[in-house]
Parts: structure tokens; sequence; C-alpha cells
């Protein structure tokens, strides 16, 4: 495997690239948040992702950008911060969240770093943030504190939207990415027994993401393995003790993350003799992903695909078992903004990566989902997790 790293050249475009957007909207000053649920936001922008903390990160509309860092995580964050001519500060309010105090020389607290900001930069009329359901109040207390006479204003869908095409390093690091769930799911798959528990089967999947060289496991989930029909109805849940049966569903979700950046793959599993309503369902699902990515060309509205996938399924029966049909993109987080809906008709964009998850739930014998990560090329969707296109036809077929 090789070593693939966003270079420092490409934090500087995009801090460049987030700027000329502050222009646009008259705004002087972003503050951006990160806590352990979206912690791409400060990574984005220069390459510091903390342990255990939170981070920040100030960008002036000119001049120095601070990346902020608790205590504990300061020192990797000399390591990790990769934006050349940035400064680095440490702050309590993103430290470990026990308010566990560190005695460490040089720390400030938000307010005095706000003032330090308002110095350097005393037209600051406009702030951006960016964090919106994450942002912690005592935060942004002291920055309406400092910056009194400022308008602040909302800036996450700028930075999502910034996130949303990816660059050719990012197609790198996602194309390892997919790689590595891609063969996770081969080794580890073919070696779950009846008898395993919903836990031994996600420490399965956890040591073989470790063994190929995986940062952890998906930014938004461990593995998660839903067994049997009452398990495998929960959407998002934690694993149990619960012993896998033969011919009962087994709902598998499982991701890495690799130097920040994430992959996805669900799978339904039968061990035994497969109930022939489970194959038809499972290969319906199959078939209705493959006839909704087909349509994913640059310049197709987002409504056009999630349409297909409906209709598909009105086709054959399985609507009623469907509460959605989910079209995502997909990078830094597994699930990332903005969302492509009927309603709002995003279209679709060359170097886009996005998921696509058929769900099927509640039918008598159980819930599954059949995810995968596409990248959009010139001709159109390009599937690059590839377990599910071998496994589910031998599988199900």
């Amino acid at each position: 495997m090789s070593c693939q790293r966003i270079e420092a050249k490409e934090y500087l475009q995009r801090v460049k690239a987030l700027r000329a957007k502050m222009a646009e909207a008259n705004v002087d000053l972003v503050v951006g948040f990160s806590n352990l649920l979206e912690i791409a936001i400060v990574r984005y922008y220069c390459g510091f992702a903390p342990v255990n903390e939170s981070s920040a990160i100030v960008i002036p509309a000119e001049g120095e950008v601070i990346v902020c860092s608790g205590q504990a995580s300061y020192d990797y964050c000399l390591v990790q911060n990769a934006l050349p001519d940035s400064r680095i500060a440490i702050l309590p309010e993103i430290g470990e969240v026990s308010g566990f105090e560190y005695d460490t020389e040089g720390q400030l607290e938000f307010e005095e770093l706000f003032k330090e900001v308002k110095a350097a930069h005393p037209n600051v009329k406009r702030i951006g943030f960016i964090g919106r359901l994450i942002f912690p109040s005592i935060i942004m207390g002291k920055l309406k504190k400092v910056f009194s006479d400022a308008e602040i204003v909302d800036f996450d869908d700028v930075h999502y939207e910034q996130r949303i095409r990816k660059s050719s390093a990012e197609i790198e690091l996602l194309k390892e990415n997919w790689s590595m769930v891609s063969t996770m799911f081969e080794n580890v798959m073919p070696k779950i027994q009846v008898g395993m528990t919903e836990r031994h089967v996600e420490g399965m999947f956890e040591a073989e993401m470790m063994r190929l060289g995986a940062e952890s496991y998906v930014q938004a989930f461990a593995p998660m393995v839903a067994t049997g029909s009452q398990n495998s109805y929960i959407s998002m849940c934690r694993n149990t003790m619960r012993q896998i049966g033969e011919s009962e569903i087994i709902n598998i979700a499982a991701g890495v993350c690799y130097e920040g950046y994430n992959g996805i793959i669900c799978s339904p599993l039968v061990l035994g003799k497969i109930p022939q309503k489970i194959k038809d369902a499972v290969m319906c699902a199959y078939d209705a992903l493959n006839y909704a990515s087909a349509k994913m060309i640059p310049g197709t509205p987002c409504d056009v695909v999630l349409n297909a996938y409906t209709e598909y399924l009105t086709k054959y029966g399985y609507i009623d078992y469907c509460p959605y049909g989910s079209l995502h993109s997909t990078g830094m987080l597994e699930c990332e903004a903005p969302v492509f809906t009927v309603g709002n008709k995003r279209v679709i964009e060359e170097n886009m990566a996005i998921c696509i998850d058929a769900y099927f739930k509640g039918m008598e014998w159980g819930s599954f989902r059949v995810e995968d990560c596409y990248l959009i090329t010139d001709k159109g969707a390009q599937r690059m997790t590839t377990y599910n296109d071998k496994a589910i036809p031998e599988i199900f077929g």
C-alpha cells in the first residue's frame, strides 16, 4: 500500500478557496469547530484531528490562520498540522470534556485569543462559523462578547459545498480506502460462523481493518452486526452478545478511515440454507442499486436517480419496505452534506464521491442494507467498493 497524504499546498488551496467564498459573502473571519462527531471541519483545512479532544480553526480574510488544540493533543498538533505559516494555540475549552486541567505553559482561553484576533483585524464586521450542530455555547459566547458589533452567520453550507467535489489527491486517498474496505469484506465475511456473537464478528472486522492499514473504523460508527428478525430491524445499533443462527438475516455495515477519508460497505449475509423470500428481497435491492447508479451521469439531476430507484422497487413490490432511498456524499465523513433529494434536484457532477444505500426494513424475517461507494467520472458512476458486486449474486442469486 502506498502512503498517500494531502500535501501542504492543497491545504493552502483550500484556505484560499474558502477566503474567496468569504469575500463573496462579505465575511471577514471564519471560526470552525470539530469534535469526534465531525472531526473533519478542522482537519480539512490543516490535517489536524485531535485525540480525545475537540479542535478549532480561526481563518481571517487575510493573514495568519490559527489552529486550536486542547492541552493533551498539542504535541500531536505540532506534528499533524500541515498548513504552512499557521499558528497553533492551546485552549482549555476544547480540551478533555471532563474539564481535566493541565498546567500547560502558554495556553489561552478563547476570550483572550479572540481579543488578539480583533487587535490584528480591527475591522471585522461579519463572522462565519462552521459546525452548526456542534459549536459549543461557551466558545460562541466569548466570540459574541469580543466581537459584540459583528454579525455572526452560519457558514456550514459553504464549507460542505467546498468538500463535495474531490481533488485528484482526495480521489487517490479514497481509492486506497475503497480497496481496503472491499478487501476487508472479502477476508472477513467467509469466516463468519453460526454461534459467533455480534461482538465477536465486530472484533473480526476491526482486527482486519487494522491489519490492512486503516487509521480506524469509518468516521460515523463502529462495525455493526445486526442479526435476526429483531436486531436487524434497528437501523443504527450497538452490537450485542446475541449468537448468530442458521438461515437468518445478518445485516452488516462496516467501513474504514484512512488518512482522514472514509469507505463504507453494507451487505447482508445468511449462513446455511437461505429462505427464498430473503433471496428475492436482497437481489431486488442489488438490482435496484445497479439500475439507479447507471443514471448517475454528470449533468443529471439527482431526482432522476432517486425516482428510478423508487420506481424499480414499486415495480417489484418492495416499495412499502423502503423507508427512504439514500443518495449521499461521502469523503471525510461516511455521510456528508449536502444531501441529494428529489426536492432539491442537486446535479450529479464529475469527481463527486457518492454512496447509494438500499435499505429494506420491516419484513417478517428482518431488515438489511446494500450500500456501496461510487466515483462520478466523465462517463458516469464507477462502483468503487467491489465486494457486493461479486458476493451478492454468488450468495443470493
